[in-house]
């Protein structure tokens, strides 16, 4: 029975009462023993007074006096932080699909275990999340807008389909496009649905040269601070990466592809949202998997008095049946 705040502390101002009584119960068997004593010939007393319960008379009083502290502490409303899944909200899947998504040092290679991955993300969500899916090389691609439907996400995964070139900051626009799209849809607020854009790239960004260019990566990510909708970016891959990328002769030039963590982080900084990083499908699984435990649930603050009550109905009559039994009446 965990409780962090109370809706109306005022009440526990009632325990003072409870302690009041509690004081004037003890007061009240000091009298009666005082009284007792004046009896000079303990043999009489003996004979007029019927035999005294030991100290097991005072069970039934402790138990309601408890059970009213209980009482008390239910009535000053204590709340507590709960986790309720999120309605209304929409998650971006943002997916680098670049050619050096092909190299194999995350086995069996890194497209197919982003795809494993971003498939068990998509069934993993609650299902009041709205989810979205954006790819991106030297353009980016809406192929699924927001929907609670995931068969059409894990679908459109499965076909996902490599090409040259890497603009970062196009896969955010894209995105941040897509969700003001279903935030005018939606509606019926003042403010638009809360909003999450998860990217997973390996590589550095290309088109534009630059990550400051008002359509490279920075720029997009300061966009979707202003927007508040906060960023959280995977850099999946090693350093050691490589992809065979096709020369003019014929044949094919090994080119080294490692992931560019500092772009993905300063992303992720300039959005407001998290860096994460993956090398391989169990550790890619794992961040997906604490995704979706901080986009599908929100803490709210709720009710925490029905143990209190639970409890303190519990003492309260514990205490009048024990009265009623061992004493054959109440206290």
């Amino acid at each position: 029975m965990s409780i962090s705040k109370f809706a109306s502390p005022w009440w526990l101002v009632f325990a003072l009462v409870v302690v009041a009584l509690a004081v004037t119960y003890l007061y009240a068997q000091r009298r009666r023993r005082r009284h007792l004593l004046r009896f000079s010939n303990l043999e009489l007393l003996e004979s007029v007074a019927p035999q005294q319960p030991g100290r097991l008379r005072h069970v039934p009083i402790a138990l309601i006096l408890v059970g009213l502290l209980l009482f008390t502490v239910a009535l000053a409303g204590p709340t507590k932080d709960k986790k309720v899944p999120r309605n209304r909200a929409t998650v971006i899947l943002v997916i680098d699909v670049s050619l050096s998504m092909e190299s194999t040092d995350v086995k069996p290679s890194r497209l197919e275990a982003a795809q494993e991955a971003g498939k068990a993300f998509a069934d993993g969500l609650t299902p009041g999340i709205n989810l979205g899916l954006v790819t991106f090389a030297g353009t980016a691609s809406v192929l699924v807008s927001p929907t609670p439907n995931r068969n059409e996400t894990k679908s459109a995964i499965d076909q996902i389909k490599l090409s040259e070139r890497t603009a970062t900051g196009e896969g955010i626009f894209t995105a941040l496009q897509s969700i003001q799209t279903l935030g005018a849809v939606l509606g019926g607020g003042e403010e638009p649905p809360p909003a999450r854009i998860v990217l997973l790239s390996d590589g550095k960004q290309t088109v534009p040269e630059s990550p400051d260019d008002p359509r490279g990566g920075y720029t997009a990510a300061r966009e979707a601070k202003n927007q508040n909708v906060p960023i959280s970016t995977i850099s999946f891959g090693t350093s050691y990466g490589t992809v065979d990328i096709p020369n003019e002769s014929g044949g094919s030039e090994r080119v080294p592809v490692p992931v560019d963590d500092p772009s993905l982080r300063e992303i992720a900084n300039l959005s407001g949202g998290q860096f994460f990083t993956a090398s391989s499908l169990e550790e890619l699984t794992k961040v997906y998997d604490t995704l979706e435990e901080q986009i599908g649930y929100e803490t709210t603050r709720g009710d925490a008095s029905r143990p209190w009550l639970i409890l303190g109905v519990v003492l309260t009559t514990a205490g009048l049946a024990t009265a009623l039994v061992y004493r054959q009446r109440l206290p």
